[in-house]
């Protein structure tokens, strides 16, 4: 597993696509922290997650997708896929080994975002608990869309038709909550909580709140476990149907 993860983290950062990827997450969290002092009403800013982060995750949803798109999409493309089926390593190993890498540049990128707080602390106020609260439920939500993307991508060998695709899926969970509070949907109670439960925003939100909830926990845990298994399962099929 180790030699996926090492070769996965050199596309990232022995390229300028790790960086690259990283200068538009820091310039996405520059434009939402300068807005924000843009409008506060007093000389002392104090550093506020619940707006900053949520507006940040809007935007991310377009880097998501743009991090997983090759992740078995151009080993299909290239030809390298046969070279990675028959390697020693087991599929369990390649998907998790591959999650691990992705996971580490989505660290990368948000370890960044710790410069915002530490500007805060010298001018204004930090909520801790708020802060840590935040960024976990942010890493949290990172991690089961990244499992998504990476699922979508053993699907082709269209890095491009991975990247839109999980576009479309990403912001129809991000907003599937609003959706079910719409008139039509709720002629039909049973379906509304169903899509409720599935919607990934309101669960953040009590994160960036300073609220850390069990269910919420379980909710995206479960969800990264499920995009991983149907991965397994998606790379083990194109294995057997190799032969």
């Amino acid at each position: 597993m180790f030699s996926i993860y090492k070769k996965e983290l050199q596309s990232f950062f022995f390229t300028p696509f790790a960086y690259a990827l990283t200068a538009l997450f820091m310039f996405l969290f520059t434009y939402m922290f300068n807005s924000g002092i843009g409008n506060m009403d007093s000389s002392t800013y104090s550093f506020s997650f619940p707006e900053i982060f949520y507006n940040v995750i809007f935007y991310f949803i377009f880097l998501v997708p743009i991090m997983t798109m090759r992740t078995f999409a151009d080993e299909r493309k290239f030809g390298t896929e046969t070279l990675l089926m028959s390697s020693p390593v087991n599929v369990f190993q390649i998907v998790m080994g591959k999650f691990l890498a992705n996971m580490t540049m989505f660290l990368f990128m948000i370890l960044g975002s710790a410069v915002f707080p530490i500007v805060t602390a010298l001018n204004g106020q930090v909520v801790v608990g708020q802060l840590i609260c935040a960024y976990i439920g942010f890493f949290c939500w990172g991690a089961m869309y990244i499992s998504l993307g990476m699922l979508i991508s053993s699907f082709t060998e269209n890095s491009i038709i991975s990247a839109i695709i999980g576009e479309l899926v990403m912001f129809a969970f991000l907003f599937v909550d609003d959706f079910s509070q719409t008139a039509f949907i709720a002629q039909f109670p049973k379906l509304q909580s169903v899509l409720y439960a599935f919607a990934s925003q309101p669960r953040f939100i009590y994160f960036s709140q300073g609220f850390i909830r069990l269910s919420d926990i379980v909710y995206f845990v479960s969800a990264i476990v499920v995009c991983l298994a149907w991965n397994y399962i998606s790379i083990e099929k194109r294995r057997w149907n190799r032969g």
